[in-house]
């Protein structure tokens, strides 16, 4: 029998732990054996010593042990896209149903926002009526009749990860690289994928702020879904301003709608193109980039992909046509003239929370119509008195913490910038 202490002192020490080892533990904590006390230690020494390679694949595999795995429906591929999260990051709300119409099944499990970046259940429940509680057999009967579903993850899809991650959250490790890298794969294997994408954003609107911090985790990320046998890419994409226009949630659903009928904030929809794209060639569906990117500009232009989006609310049953008014809208404006040198996503990301469109605590409710406008870019050239970003407020937001943050979020001066590089292909 092992002995949990025993285990815990050996990782402290720096030894890698033996497959038997990981699973004991990770059984142990979601079974109730292994006290919290225990795998806090156990967490703060893998923060403090990493992982490798066999011992991170073996804790993902351990993790979805502990619970369900969606059944396959049909023989079609079924594919998922993860986003490590930023500011304005509505991807999601249109891959699913753009790649629905390029036949292949999408079942995403997806989460709620903590901290700066939102959540794609958060943008979809400013649908009024809509469901992100499908359990396994909701979510295989929807993907046989609509092809996607957004939902979140049930109680029976790795309870180990639920757990562990309100363990990693009181005890400060949250940025173990081996830690993310489990708490990912695991959700998205246990949806049965035959491929997945992954979009590891970097930027002061990001979780990850340097590109040096988004190339260790994707890398562990690549290198432990195809160790496992899931074929798993990833983008680094840029998140020193928000993605599109819209930061919120209510507003992210309007400007997701936007681009799902072929409109939209460019850098949304080449972001969205580029990774449905790649994933469609990793699983061999498609020849190459280039044909994979225009066959599905062809669905998003021809207004297929918004009908399909459409089958999906309504399937979760959402009411588009009862989305909430935005808030009472208010414009920050610039005190200089120049060029926008820099964005401060740390700064707007606790504006919305200030506002009511984001948590301080789980479990916090939020109102869906406040939220952020972006009028600007970096690089863009500012003349004084100019509208930077417009306010969505509501009766409960403290808009005068808002403004505060957003006064300082914005800096401009006399040098001209170059184009901000909206992603890159993750390689080693």
């Amino acid at each position: 029998m092992l002995n949990p202490v025993l285990v815990i002192e050996r990782k402290r020490d720096g030894h890698a732990l033996t497959s038997d080892e990981i699973r004991f533990l990770i059984s142990g904590y979601a079974k109730g054996e292994i006290p919290d006390y225990q795998m806090s230690a156990w967490a703060m020494a893998v923060y403090l010593q990493g992982m490798n390679a066999e011992e991170i694949a073996v804790l993902t595999s351990a993790m979805i042990a502990t619970g369900d795995r969606l059944n396959p429906v049909g023989d079609k591929p079924r594919v998922d896209k993860h986003s490590t999260g930023g500011l304005g990051d509505k991807v999601s709300l249109i891959l699913a149903p753009l790649l629905a119409c390029a036949d292949v099944h999408v079942p995403m499990i997806s989460g709620r926002g903590l901290g700066i970046t939102g959540g794609t259940l958060d943008k979809l429940e400013a649908i009024p009526g809509y469901r992100t509680n499908l359990d396994e057999a909701a979510i295989e009967q929807q993907l046989r009749e609509v092809g996607c579903v957004i939902t979140g993850a049930s109680d029976r899809i790795v309870p180990a990860d639920k757990k562990l991650y309100a363990l990693r959250d009181v005890t400060a490790t949250v940025p173990s690289v081996a830690l993310i890298t489990a708490s990912i794969l695991s959700k998205k294997m246990a949806e049965s994928l035959t491929g997945l994408i992954l979009d590891v954003k970097f930027g002061s609107g990001a979780f990850m702020q340097t590109e040096t911090e988004a190339r260790i985790l994707a890398e562990s990320l690549v290198s432990t879904g195809n160790l496992l046998g899931l074929p798993t890419s990833a983008l680094l994409s840029d998140m020193t301003q928000p993605l599109g226009k819209m930061v919120g949630n209510a507003n992210e659903v309007v400007e997701s709608r936007e681009t799902l009928k072929g409109g939209g904030p460019a850098d949304v929809r080449i972001l969205t193109l580029e990774l449905s794209a790649r994933l469609l060639v990793d699983i061999r569906a498609s020849l190459d980039i280039d044909s994979a990117r225009q066959s599905l500009e062809q669905i998003l232009d021809s207004g297929r992909a918004f009908e399909q989006f459409e089958r999906m609310v309504t399937a979760q049953g959402g009411r588009l046509d009862a989305m909430p008014k935005l808030g009472k809208s208010h414009d920050l404006t610039a005190k200089a003239s120049g060029f926008l040198q820099s964005i401060d996503g740390q700064r707007l990301g606790h504006a919305v929370i200030a506002l009511g469109g984001g948590r301080k605590f789980v479990g916090q409710a939020i109102d869906p119509s406040v939220g952020l406008e972006m009028l600007v870019r970096v690089g863009d050239k500012i003349q004084t008195g100019q509208p930077l970003v417009r306010v969505f407020s509501g009766e409960k937001s403290d808009r005068a913490s808002a403004m505060r943050l957003l006064d300082d979020a914005f800096t401009v001066g006399d040098t001209a910038l170059p184009p901000v590089l909206l992603f890159q292909p993750w390689s080693k």
